[in-house]
């Protein structure tokens, strides 16, 4: 199974993620002209979380035989690296993506399954770097996963990445003409991208959880906010330096329930920093649950993998 490939199937797309605790379950209905809908926020508590037995009660309540079938990769099952575009035709590609990956990866290349995210260059020329993202997982993890979602008798068409999940949410909040940060924090960690019209320019993952975030101890939470805030620099002082043709108009902070973290960040870096709510990018008349920060937290990437459009999904 390919990360992204197409599919003739409209009813739409329902995403399932795994968590430590539980199963989120997200499908979403785009708007012309219109926030999108959210038709369905749920979770399922459920430990361990990552068995047909959890999954197949969790799909059963959101009639899941009903849309394309999709899931969401969490940080540590994936690596996503940027290289340089191989000059290669386009039947070609992946063979040349792998062989430049094997010195790259923390597994043998033969036993990756590879997709590729092209990086648009600079449409008046004054960027002539070329680069894309690679997506590697290891063949053992997909066949799993698979294997997991045929047990349970789930449809399962995509296979996303949290990266692309937070562009799908950057996208719809990008300002005409310039870029837009976004930083977001779960259990695995932190991951800070950067998109401008629609497309994934940068993906950082950044080595502070949301616990950390958290953490009631003074000394140790701003520890934390030092770290984002150094590596927050480092990683937009080099995108300045290779997207020069990309001005980010802001740094928006996905749910978090630490209010001061704005506060930190407005002081250390160069650009506004602003938190949201997703009531400020869906529709959520029909998920109520959702007015909970605690929810909005837990469903944020699966929301954002519902976003997918169709014509791009497995």
């Amino acid at each position: 199974m390919r990360f992204f490939s197409k599919t003739r199937k409209k009813e739409g797309i329902l995403v399932t993620s795994f968590h430590a605790d539980g199963i989120c379950v997200a499908r979403v209905e785009r708007q012309p002209a219109a926030k999108p809908i959210v038709k369905l926020a749920a979770f399922h508590p459920a430990a361990p979380s990552l068995s047909a037995d959890a999954l197949s009660r969790a799909a059963r309540d959101a009639q899941a035989n009903n849309y394309v079938g999709s899931t969401l990769l969490a940080g540590g099952e994936y690596q996503l690296l940027q290289v340089e575009a191989p000059n290669v035709p386009q039947d070609e590609l992946k063979t040349a993506v792998r062989w430049r990956l094997k010195d790259m990866l923390d597994f043998h290349v033969d036993d990756a399954t590879i997709d590729v995210l092209d990086v648009p260059v600079d449409k008046s020329g004054g960027n002539r770097t070329h680069s894309m993202f690679a997506i590697a997982a290891r063949n053992s993890l997909i066949q799993s996963r698979q294997d997991m979602f045929a047990e349970a008798q789930v449809p399962l068409s995509v296979i996303d990445i949290p990266e692309m999940a937070q562009r799908n949410i950057s996208a719809l909040m990008e300002p005409e003409g310039r870029g837009l940060a976004m930083l977001s924090f779960d259990a695995s960690g932190g991951l800070l991208t950067v998109s401008f019209n629609k497309e994934l320019y940068l993906a950082r993952h950044l080595d502070v959880t949301l616990e950390m975030l958290q953490e009631h101890d003074v000394e140790r939470r701003h520890a934390a906010f030092d770290k984002i805030a150094l590596e927050l620099q480092r990683s937009l002082d080099h995108f300045d330096r290779q997207y020069h043709f990309i001005s980010v108009s802001r740094l928006m902070l996905a749910p978090t329930g630490v209010s001061s973290l704005q506060d930190f960040l407005s002081a250390q870096v160069y650009m506004p920093v602003e938190p949201f709510g997703l009531d400020e990018v869906f529709d959520l008349s029909e998920a109520p649950g959702l007015n909970s920060l605690e929810q909005q937290v837990r469903h944020f990437l699966t929301l954002g993998a519902a976003l997918r459009h169709e014509e791009l999904v497995l």
